[in-house]
């Protein structure tokens, strides 16, 4: 459990510091973060290439879906429904810290 909340907290702090805007508002786990206007389209391809270098994992086209990316929580899910190797910790991403 404690790896997904590590999971949990890189996501959450890529998102944080990489869209400025996540700090102005009420940024909670939930917060839709394309129709809010935190991300954009190329935001998006800023997030998918963070989580596959982070957590080694491939994601397709067909993958791109609101479902998958529409807010924190659903990032989350996608990357452990994906799977992703126990050494992706060790890039600086420790639960810890």
């Amino acid at each position: 459990m404690s790896d997904s909340k590590g999971l949990h907290r890189c996501v959450r702090s890529f998102v944080l510091e990489k869209f400025p805007a996540a700090k102005n508002r009420a940024f909670n786990d939930d917060l839709p973060l394309l129709e809010s206007g935190i991300i954009d389209s190329l935001g998006v391809l800023d997030v998918v290439g963070f989580l596959e270098q982070t957590f080694q994992i491939r994601i397709e086209d067909d993958e791109l879906t609101p479902d998958n990316f529409a807010n924190v929580r659903c990032m989350v899910a996608f990357v452990a429904r994906k799977g992703r190797p126990a050494e992706a910790t060790a890039k600086g991403m420790s639960p810890s810290g």
